[in-house]
């Protein structure tokens, strides 16, 4: 259709084209009837589950998130590793873990653990604490704080035990029964030290070292030196084969030879080595004559 100019069909078009330049020069896009768009809702979303509600990698809430001890690897929650190794593989805020049992929000028990242990400066501040102290503590209710203290009391009535009561060793078989039901159980090489006093009844028993038992590898101070601190006049040494055959071999007698010449330098006798394989299977190799003085 002509348009004529000066005619009102010119000055509709003169307008539509201006509101045309103000909307392109706005950015707001044009619409049929000059209304605000609507937008429907997308029925095509799906539902959201837990896992997509975990914090994502990087993100701020990722750092503070922790996984609970189910979250972790079978070989990391402390009590499969108790029972696989045993409690003494398992460091103070893992044991108070196991005590505690559950975590709470945002802290598993071995956070909860962990802090607790670092607000009383270590496990010896820990076991002092009495009741209210504990009680005080976030992530420790009272059966929890009652069941702690049970078990630091019986730690301590342990330690005190009289020393008639202390297992006392008159031969290999003693010895070897204290330490095989554990021992041979074990994945990896485990040298261990039985410290005895006059009456060749225990006094303690402390893991030297873990790992191949050489005369290379076994430092004859990090052996001797518990004795030494507890003041015990003579100690036996234990160790075990993985492999189940407790048959000494060329390094363990040379270890032998090695510890037994220090301990009489400082006055500590070495009374024994003895070789843990399974079913309870053990060599003394005193009693073999391998590695001791015969005199």
């Amino acid at each position: 259709m002509m348009v004529i100019a000066g005619s009102p069909a010119e000055l509709e078009a003169l307008e539509a084209f201006r509101a045309e330049l103000d909307q392109i020069i706005s950015g707001t896009p044009a619409t049929a009837d000059n209304s605000p768009e609507q937008t429907e809702p997308s029925n095509d979303t799906c539902p959201v589950s837990s896992a997509d509600m975990r914090p994502k990698p990087g993100s701020k809430a990722a750092v503070s998130y922790q996984p609970t001890i189910r979250e972790l690897p079978i070989g990391e929650r402390p009590r499969e590793r108790l029972r696989a190794h045993g409690p003494r593989y398992l460091n103070n805020a893992e044991l108070v873990a196991i005590l505690l049992r559950t975590g709470i929000a945002g802290e598993n028990a071995i956070n909860v653990a962990t802090r607790i242990l670092a607000e009383f400066d270590g496990l010896a501040g820990f076991a002092r604490a009495g009741y209210a102290e504990l009680c005080d503590q976030r992530g420790l209710s009272d059966a929890k704080t009652c069941e702690i203290m049970a078990a630091l009391e019986l730690g301590r009535r342990i330690a005190s035990l009289a020393p008639e009561e202390r297992a006392e060793i008159s031969c290999p078989q003693d010895a070897a029964n204290l330490v095989s039901a554990e021992m041979e159980t074990l994945t990896q090489e485990n040298l261990d030290v039985l410290l005895l006093n006059n009456k060749n009844r225990v006094i303690a028993r402390r893991n030297i070292y873990i790992g191949t038992v050489n005369n290379s590898s076994v430092r004859t101070a990090e052996v001797l030196r518990p004795a030494v601190r507890e003041n015990a006049p003579s100690i036996i040494v234990v160790h075990n084969h993985p492999s189940g055959d407790p048959t000494p071999s060329p390094e363990d007698i040379a270890v032998t030879v090695h510890l037994a010449a220090a301990g009489k330098l400082m006055d500590i006798e070495l009374l024994d080595h003895i070789i843990i394989g399974h079913g309870g299977q053990f060599v003394s190799l005193k009693q073999k004559g391998l590695g001791f003085d015969p005199t």
